[in-house]
């Protein structure tokens, strides 16, 4: 079972990113399950949320404490102590940064992937709302899905040209996430 949390602020489509992915695996005959968890549920206010992934029935809907995997949609939180707290030995993190270089580091990480969500987004659907790109390179991250279920799931949350604005976020956040290990 692959253990994700997901950090960011309202309005970025933290736990969006999050239904989708659950969603995903569904459609290839894994098993997914999504929660948020909300402090103050207003725009701009940090989130979190969670997501378990398997080929297995996930019957646990509590808070993920030990992730394997961190998604940071909000690039201010990437050294935050937060953030990384509780993550596993070869854990990996996607982050959304518009920086060349970043600086991230922890002793468990091993697998970085960094993409500029909320540029695509703004070039493709013209809002800086990074989730469906952040599903995208999830997927190429982890090696956990392939491209295709992450465009397919976006069908039960979009519909025409967001639809189809939103499937080129996903694809390319699948083909400009630039990936490094430790």
């Amino acid at each position: 079972m692959s253990e994700v949390r997901f950090h960011g602020r309202g309005g970025q489509g933290v736990v969006t990113t999050s239904k989708i992915l659950a969603n995903a695996f569904a459609r290839t005959g894994q098993f997914g399950a999504s929660f948020p968890m909300f402090g103050f549920e207003r725009r701009g206010a940090p989130v979190t949320a969670f997501g378990r992934f398997s080929d297995k029935p996930v019957r646990e809907k509590t808070q993920i404490y030990y992730p394997d995997v961190l998604v940071v949609l909000d690039p201010s939180q990437q050294n935050s102590d937060a953030v990384f707290q509780g993550l596993l030995p070869d854990g990996m993190m996607l982050l959304n940064s518009s920086e060349k270089e970043v600086d991230v580091s922890h002793e468990n990480l091993k697998k970085l992937g960094v993409v500029d969500a909320n540029k695509i987004a703004l070039e493709e659907i013209g809002l800086p709302i990074p989730n469906t790109v952040i599903a995208g390179a999830f997927a190429k991250l982890t090696g956990l899905l392939d491209i295709e279920p992450v465009a397919n799931a976006l069908e039960d949350y979009f519909e025409g040209s967001k639809l189809e604005g939103n499937i080129v976020c996903a694809k390319r956040g699948f083909e400009e996430v630039a990936l490094y290990e430790f």
